[in-house]
């Protein structure tokens, strides 16, 4: 038994592990107070844990994923017990294999679209309660998504932006006639299924009312978000690139991460920019973006895809990954399995995780796969078992 072995206090064994570069075939990993001390190749120690041959990742790291709103408004006007939901979207996200979650909160109000209310504040404080009482699995920060042509959405990022959990905030605009919505008639389809059926006349007056808010607010809001982030070392996302233009502003803005870029044009840019690119798994597992832009596999393809993100579907993103090397040849598991570990993880700065590495966090899952379907059999939180 080696030095780092001695503090051993459990081991992983007869798994295929996924490392940040290469997968062992038959392998384990051996964990004390929390971090990785030993991976080694072959027959694991006695008394090791048998994984019957299943994958073991790292868990998974997602960057955006706005399911908690469905869980506090999980029908039209009706607001669940925000604490209970936090515990519940929780509970799917750990048995989704994330272990660690950037919670995606609408930072904006609008008159008249009540279900684009995110109440930001409300859901930000349950998170931290639910923290604070030991209720939850994966690791939590925020991600603040701020509606730049909104009114109130300086103000309320203010109210948020020094929290310590903070850690990305993205520059959206989704007036009609702008980014993914150049199209206006997919923002009143958006609408229609979203907002249980508004009637043209009503997003008339919706549209009109953001067309004017955009031309009054965006601009100011747009270089007093970008200040604010700038102050507090907050990393930037870019939401919805679509032409040149677009990237040449996320790159004045000093974005980081470039979210759902909507067509190639874009998305060649932000490489050429240095942007790191984000892509929604949900595209991959369906093969193609529900709002007609560019399929993630296409940019897969064409070596444009740095992140995975489960965006409405938490269990896509662990799906979505598995089935890239299928669609890209190109692409193998490991590389697969950065996507949605390591290049997330580093993105916003949280480099003691996302690999399978010794010294680093223990958070690992351990995954079946059959009919091309992966279940999560177990989930290890800094080396506690947490589903």
């Amino acid at each position: 038994m080696t030095a780092g072995r001695d503090k051993t206090e459990a081991v992983i064994g007869n798994a295929t592990v996924v490392l940040a570069d290469r997968v062992i075939a038959r392998g384990w990993v051996a964990i004390a107070q929390g971090r990785i001390v030993e991976v080694g190749e072959g027959a694991a120690p006695a008394g090791s844990e048998d994984m019957a041959g299943d994958l073991v990742m790292p868990g998974l790291v997602e960057l955006h994923t706005d399911h908690l709103e469905s869980h506090y408004l999980p029908r039209p006007k009706v607001l669940w017990n925000p604490v209970a939901a936090v515990v519940s979207y929780d509970g799917q996200l750990a048995t989704s294999g994330i272990t660690t979650v950037l919670d995606s909160l609408r930072v904006w109000r609008e008159e008249g679209a009540p279900d684009a209310d995110g109440q930001a504040g409300v859901l930000a404080s349950a998170i931290s309660t639910a923290r604070e009482a030991g209720l939850l699995r994966a690791d939590h920060y925020l991600h603040l998504r701020c509606e730049v042509p909104m009114p109130s959405v300086v103000d309320e990022a203010r109210e948020l932006v020094d929290r310590p959990d903070v850690r990305l905030m993205s520059l959206m605009d989704h007036t009609p006639g702008q980014r993914q919505f150049r199209d206006e008639l997919k923002l009143r389809d958006y609408y229609r299924g979203k907002s249980g059926g508004l009637t043209d006349a009503e997003l008339d007056v919706m549209f009109a009312r953001r067309v004017a808010y955009q031309q009054a607010y965006a601009e100011p809001n747009l270089r007093a978000i970008v200040a604010l982030a700038h102050a507090r070392g907050v990393p930037l996302a870019s939401h919805d690139d679509t032409t040149a233009e677009n990237v040449q502003d996320a790159l004045r803005d000093g974005v980081a991460v470039a979210e759902f870029p909507t067509t190639l044009e874009a998305a060649r840019a932000l490489r050429d920019a240095g942007i790191a690119i984000l892509m929604g798994a949900p595209n991959v597992v369906r093969g193609g973006s529900h709002s007609g832009n560019i399929a993630a596999v296409d940019l897969a393809r064409d070596g444009l895809l740095d992140i995975l993100s489960s965006d409405y579907v938490p269990s896509s993103l662990l799906m979505g990954a598995l089935q890239l090397p299928r669609h890209v040849p190109g692409i193998d598991l490991a590389a697969a399995v950065r996507t949605v570990t390591r290049r997330p993880a580093q993105a916003v700065g949280l480099d003691d995780r996302g690999e399978i590495a010794p010294g680093l966090r223990a958070d690992l899952i351990r995954v079946h796969v059959a009919h091309d379907v992966p279940a999560v059999r177990g989930v290890w939180r800094e080396g506690t078992r947490v589903a």
